[in-house]
């Protein structure tokens, strides 16, 4: 696959202080200037001012030049305007308002987490020894950027967009409503989802497994409860564990782990989910907060506010 991963975000917040200090606390490594880095990903977030919460830029990894012409040529046949630098490729998508940045960028080289030693019935793979899950105390530090959810004016034009355009391919889909969508071999990086209004749903950051998921989600809520939305729970669609958080700005951001891979594209066969089902397997219901956000009516009307 000539596209390989999300690079960078920009995130557009009202106060970038506050929305900063969040992340920080979610394990991101500050790197100077309110941007911040995953352990294996490098700089991978960048916090900017902005009337509404939004994304403003979203950054996709591809291996060589060829590869950029070619995305060049499918998103103007789409007549989208395109903006091809010697390095890039970047063009804005109006259902969704994000603009798109493709650019040559290393493969991620992440070092591999041993897999932890599981005690089940008839295996005792760890005898005479506490859990090395309950034994961490350093901070949770989320290895990578893994998805965004963006909320499209135009769904079914967001999705060609990402697909025919930049070259995304389809691993399942909500009818109606919502694609998964992937540039690597994780099952999604991008989810485009039909709104009233364009958005940023939610950011989700890997981790190492399941106790990272509930130690890092417990070391923000200590800090601050409020920041609760929606887990610990199992996703149907992409298997991944979650946890969902709320920053200050009103987006949420996810811990996950165990997300499924697609190494062979003849091996995988998108479905099609309804219902509760396409969003999790096991866990607590999803919040309505989850489902529309609290603040989608003032994101609304600041959409339609002049200038």
């Amino acid at each position: 696959m000539a596209l390989h991963r999300l690079t960078q975000i920009v995130m557009g917040v009202p106060d970038v202080d506050a929305t900063a200090a969040y992340y920080t606390d979610f394990g991101l490594t500050p790197t100077g200037g309110h941007t911040f880095a995953t352990a294996d990903g490098g700089e991978q977030l960048r916090v900017v001012h902005s009337e509404r919460r939004r994304l403003g830029r979203l950054g996709v990894g591809a291996d060589d030049p060829d590869d950029l012409d070619r995305v060049a040529s499918s998103l103007a046949a789409l007549d989208v305007a395109v903006e091809r630098t010697a390095t890039g490729v970047r063009a804005f998508d109006p259902g969704s308002e994000v603009t798109v940045e493709i650019g040559i960028a290393p493969r991620y080289e992440q070092p591999p987490t041993p897999a932890p030693p599981y005690n089940t019935p008839g295996v005792n793979a760890r005898v005479g020894e506490r859990a090395p899950g309950i034994l961490r105390d350093h901070q949770v530090r989320p290895r990578k950027l893994g998805h965004v959810v963006l909320g499209s004016t135009d769904q079914a034009f967001s999705q060609r967009f990402f697909t025919d355009g930049i070259g995304f391919k389809v691993s399942d889909t909500v009818p109606g409503l919502a694609a998964f969508l992937r540039c690597s071999t994780d099952h999604h990086n991008v989810l485009v989802q039909q709104a009233p209004v364009a958005f940023l749903h939610h950011t989700s950051w890997q981790v190492d497994d399941v106790d990272e998921v509930g130690r890092g989600a417990t070391a923000m809520l200590e800090k601050d409860p409020s920041r609760h939305v929606w887990g610990l729970g199992r996703h149907h669609v992409g298997s991944n564990f979650f946890w969902y958080l709320r920053d200050p700005a009103g987006n949420f951001s996810e811990y996950y782990s165990d997300l499924d891979c697609i190494v062979d594209d003849a091996l995988w066969t998108p479905q099609v989910w309804e219902g509760a089902r396409g969003l999790f397997r096991w866990g607590p219901p999803p919040p309505p907060s989850f489902l529309a956000p609290e603040d989608l009516a003032e994101l609304m009307t600041g959409a339609h506010q002049p200038g």
